[in-house]
C-alpha cells in the first residue's frame, strides 16, 4: 500500500506533516504495509511553503495509477489581500493549482478506482477550482465553505466527509482526524485506535458518509 502526500508552492506544512505521521506510525503498526512518500508533479524538488521559513523535500513524482492514496493539503498564507496588487492570498495559492502540471494528474488519479483522494483544509478548493469534483460531497476550511459551494460542490458541515474514493477534512487540524480515518478505511479500527493512544489524540466528531437512515426534521 502506498500514500502520495503532494506537495505544491505555497502549501500548507502542517496540513502534510499531521496526516503523515499518522499513516507512517499506522503503517509500521500494520507491520510495515505503507509506504508513505512526499511526491510533487514535477518530481523531486524542494518545494517552498506557504509558511516562511519552511520548505520540505518532494522525493518523487506524483504517480496518479499508483493503488493506494494521494493526499492534497491546502495552501498557507494570508487569507485577506488585493491578487491584482501580487498578493499570494491562499484562494490565489490554491486557484494556481489548476494552472500547474498538478491538475491533469489530479484528474487521472480521480477516475482511478484503486486510488483514494484525500484533502486537507484548502486541498478541496483547490481541486474544486480546478474543476475536478463537482457534485461530489465535501467539506474545507470553516472560511472556505462558502467558496467551495460556488464551485458546485455539494458542501457537508462535517469535519471529515467520506464520499467513497474521496475523503476531505476541515481547518488544519483535521489532518490527524483525516489520517486516523484512512487508517480505519485501510487497515480497521485496531491499527486506528493503536495510532491514537500513541498519539495521545482522540478523533473529533462523526465522519460524514453518505449511508444510513436520514434524520428526521425537529
Amino acid at each position: 500500500m502506498h500514500a502520495q502526500f503532494v506537495l505544491f508552492d505555497g502549501f500548507d506544512p502542517l496540513d502534510v506533516v499531521a496526516p503523515f505521521e499518522v499513516l507512517v506510525a499506522g503503517g509500521a503498526a500494520a507491520g510495515g504495509d505503507l509506504t508513505v512518500e512526499l511526491v510533487a508533479a514535477e518530481g523531486p524538488r524542494e518545494v517552498v511553503s506557504g509558511t516562511p521559513g519552511l520548505t520540505l523535500r518532494a522525493t518523487g513524482a506524483l504517480d496518479p495509477v499508483r493503488p493506494g492514496v494521494v493526499v492534497v493539503p491546502g495552501a498557507s498564507g494570508p487569507v485577506e489581500g488585493d491578487p491584482d496588487a501580487g498578493d499570494e492570498t491562499i484562494p490565489v495559492l490554491l486557484a494556481r493549482v489548476g494552472r500547474t502540471e498538478l491538475a491533469p494528474l489530479m484528474r487521472r488519479a480521480l477516475t482511478e478506482p484503486e486510488v483514494l483522494v484525500a484533502t486537507v483544509c484548502g486541498g478541496s478548493l483547490a481541486l474544486a477550482m480546478a474543476g475536478l469534483i463537482e457534485g461530489r460531497r465535501a467539506t474545507t476550511n470553516a472560511l472556505g465553505i462558502d467558496l467551495l459551494d460556488a464551485t458546485g460542490v455539494e458542501v457537508v458541515a462535517a469535519r471529515v466527509v467520506d464520499d467513497g474514493d474521496l475523503i476531505t477534512a476541515g481547518g488544519v487540524t483535521s489532518g490527524l482526524d483525516l489520517g486516523l480515518h484512512l487508517l480505519d478505511r485501510m487497515y480497521g479500527p485496531r491499527i486506528a485506535h493503536a495510532v491514537e493512544r500513541l498519539f495521545e489524540y482522540e478523533r473529533r466528531g462523526v465522519v460524514w458518509a453518505d449511508r444510513g437512515r436520514e434524520p428526521v426534521a425537529w
